[in-house]
């Protein structure tokens, strides 16, 4: 089987070893994605929504590397560390999968690599060959 990996250049990435994204065939990977702006630092700190929206603005791009798009998302969990502000990291989430939703998990954790994160997003996605 044939295994892609895509890296998005985040500082953890080589510190940990990890990829942001995995293809395996079918199956696509995006590791938790956390909330960094394209300098590394924390993107909006406070702004749940705005936060969300940048997670999947990185996990869209890790898709795209290898050869899928957010419609092939079929599985995405979101870690927050303030399940009180559900609507906000919920309404992130409507606006990207309102025409395909996936099965989908939060949960609240007690906190994220840095303290200003909010949130953190893992995705799963299937995408047949040629596509």
């Amino acid at each position: 089987m044939n295994i892609v990996r895509a890296f998005s250049g985040a500082p953890w990435e080589s510190e940990v070893s990890y990829c942001r994204a995995l293809r395996a065939g079918e199956l696509i990977y995006v590791t938790g994605t956390a909330p960094l702006d394209e300098l590394g630092a924390v993107f909006a700190p406070g702004d749940a929504y705005a936060q969300a929206r940048r997670c999947f603005e990185i996990i869209e791009d890790a898709l795209r590397e290898l050869g899928a798009g957010m419609s092939h998302v079929v599985r995405t969990r979101m870690f927050v560390t303030d399940i009180s502000r559900w609507a906000e990291y919920g309404r992130a989430h409507r606006e990207r999968f309102a025409e395909h939703p996936p099965a989908t998990t939060m949960v609240e954790v007690r906190s994220l690599i840095d303290p200003a994160m909010l949130i953190e997003i893992e995705a799963d996605a299937l995408c047949p060959p040629g596509q």
